[in-house]
């Protein structure tokens, strides 16, 4: 029984790769291949959920393949099936092939129609591996996976200027919910030494066992856990990406925003719940992070001027009582809130425009201005002010932006000498002297080895924040995010020596994809000399494929799992100790703003409105 469990993942895989034979213009065959593969998968859904209740609904684990295995480390592919899979697997598969089928009409003669259905049997699959995960690695690849194709549908209409700046702005979001994973999954291997399953944590006593010898890093691994679902499903403080992420198509934001990617942080507390539900402070932050959001999520909805975005913020309202009811430890309760909450978000979403059109018509025609009121009473001024906070979204924007990302970008600034050529030969001298002595010196001190780990993935992490803020070539920044790989390398070889063969994994992947990302900026410079990050120039309009492989080679760098690099990434952190706290944190940002200085080089050169006059200007927003 328990062998089936991949082929929920094959069948969406297959889909995925035969639309990607199909030519552009052949709109019935795509929608056909996107209709037949998920409507094969929610077939074989309901018949698996139906015989696995009629076997009394065993919960089932399946250690599917191992990918990588040393004698302190297994990386391998685990699938899991329980009450919680079989709710999310079962909604999952009926919302998308709605949309399925009402894309095929509402996508219909659109240009990115190709694309659009792409870009959904990605996400199936992604959702599919978060579902059925049995372990973190496994989880991590569809959480990938998903925080991609998010990023891919909002930026859909491309050539427009809101859909792209939102879309970066919800990717930085989701990529600090990657870190926190990252994080638990690191301090997860320090607890137990090894990875392990979902189906491991049914064990009471296994699970106690780390709080009762390491309570802090059991508390840190969950928190970081509850951290990551809250992003994911835009809780307070981290609510204002999800109305943003509205600019893509109704259809993508309906099964994404109001469904199913938004959800995911509710299934990561209920996958997770054996965890932390023993511990009083973890469940009292997720109480209160939902009942915070609920509150004012529902403030802020009830004076947006636009019907997703109060969709959007009703949708949260929503999610933070499934907080609340999972925090109490309601989990039946929360699957169901979750599957009536994610249809009549989907319904709301795709009528919207429909809705609209109704509304405009009536106010129109019966359009009555409310009264003036003057009256400056205690209670009106309280109500006033509660209407200008939910305008501005109680200013959350404005606070990440200065306390959040501000600091980095200035830091960044005052490092404009790193693009010189005179500090980027300093920067190989010091590579090449850190490698010498790593390699030819026998007797160096370990707090020596500790002092150079910290030195040189500090200046990796000042070359990544030079290339986040960089606005001249981006052929520059590009190169100071492959010298920063290097530093990380060595950085981790001189906190502890490991095998070559790890260090193969996590350079074997990413330079190689870090190269040709190089040829194809070079390429584009061939067409155009000019192209600093200091302007969209969007040349995916006459470039599209130059710009698919610049983005493929881009996830190749930063670990997505395309290449063994996502593999490499994992051994690097489980070489970094349980008490190296300054070493981990600068990591983190490491890969925080290695993602984020990507794709924004990405953005600028290939998405936006194209520089040429002679292209077609589009509008603002979608």
């Amino acid at each position: 029984m328990s062998i089936i469990l991949q082929l929920f993942i094959i069948i969406p895989l297959l889909g995925f790769i035969v639309s990607l034979m199909i030519p552009r213009k052949k709109e019935f065959l795509l929608s056909s291949v996107a209709l037949a593969t998920v409507g094969a998968h929610l077939i074989g859904t309901i018949g698996f959920i139906g015989f696995w209740l009629m076997n009394n609904y065993p919960t089932l684990d399946i250690k599917h393949i191992v990918l990588y295995q040393n004698a302190d480390f297994e990386f391998f592919i685990d699938f899991y099936f329980d009450k919680v899979t079989a709710v999310f697997a079962f909604v999952g598969s009926v919302l998308v092939f709605l949309v399925a089928v009402f894309s095929r009409f509402y996508m219909h003669r659109d240009e990115g129609f190709k694309r659009f259905f792409n870009t959904l049997l990605l996400f199936f699959i992604g959702y599919n591996l978060v579902v059925f995960a049995g372990n973190f690695e496994t989880l991590f690849i569809g959480w990938e996976i998903l925080g991609l194709c998010s990023f891919l549908l909002i930026t859909f209409y491309r050539d427009r200027y809101l859909p792209v700046k939102n879309g970066y702005k919800v990717i930085s979001f989701y990529r600090i919910s990657d870190i926190c994973l990252i994080l638990a999954m690191w301090m997860s291997h320090h607890l137990w030494h090894r990875n392990i399953t979902f189906f491991e944590w049914n064990d009471a006593a296994f699970i106690a066992e780390p709080f009762l010898q390491h309570y802090g890093a059991a508390f840190f691994m969950a928190l970081m856990i509850v951290i990551a679902a809250v992003i994911k499903s835009a809780q307070m403080p981290f609510s204002t990406w999800l109305p943003r992420a509205m600019e893509g198509p109704t259809t993508s934001s309906a099964i994404f925003y109001g469904s199913l990617s938004v959800h995911i942080g509710v299934f990561i507390l209920l996958r997770t719940a054996p965890l932390w539900e023993n511990e009083t402070i973890i469940k009292g932050i997720i109480i209160s992070v939902g009942l915070l959001s609920s509150l004012i999520a529902t403030s802020i909805a009830r004076v947006q001027a636009t019907v997703k975005t109060q969709i959007a913020y009703a949708s949260i309202t929503q999610i933070g009582l499934m907080f609340i009811e999972v925090g109490l430890g309601f989990h039946t309760l929360a699957l169901i809130h979750f599957a009536g909450n994610a249809f009549l978000r989907t319904y709301q979403l795709l009528v919207s425009p429909s809705v609209l059109g109704y509304l405009v018509h009536d106010m129109f025609y019966n359009f009555v201005p409310r009264p003036t009121n003057n009256d400056l009473t205690l209670s009106n001024k309280i109500r006033n002010t509660f209407y200008v906070l939910g305008m501005k979204e109680w200013n959350f924007d404005f606070l990440f932006y200065r306390y959040l990302w501000s600091p980095f970008k200035w830091i960044g600034n005052q490092f404009n000498f790193m693009r010189s050529k005179g500090a980027i030969t300093i920067l190989i001298a010091l590579f090449a002297v850190g490698t010498i002595v790593l390699f030819a010196v026998s007797n160096i001190s370990i707090n020596l080895e500790k002092y150079a780990a910290l030195l040189f993935s500090t200046l990796a992490l000042l070359m990544i924040l030079k290339a986040f803020t960089e606005r001249g070539d981006a052929r520059r920044a590009w190169v100071m995010l492959i010298m920063s790989q290097f530093f990380i390398a060595l950085s981790i070889l001189f906190n502890e020596r490991f095998e070559w063969q790890q260090l193969a994994y996590f350079l074997g992947g990413s330079i190689p994809a870090a190269l040709i990302g190089h040829y194809y900026l070079n390429k584009i410079h061939a067409i155009d000399s000019n192209i600093n990050l200091n302007q969209y120039h969007g040349y995916s309009y006459e470039q599209p494929r130059i710009g698919f492989i610049f983005l493929l080679s881009g996830l190749g760098l930063l670990g997505f799992p395309i290449t063994p690099s996502f593999i490499g990434v994992d051994l690097m952190f489980t070489h970094i100790g349980a008490h190296q706290i300054v070493l981990i944190i600068i990591m983190a940002l490491n890969f925080l703003f290695l993602e984020l200085s990507i794709l924004r080089i990405y953005t600028r050169v290939f998405l936006g409105q194209h520089k040429k006059a002679y292209h077609p200007i589009a509008f603002k927003s979608s």
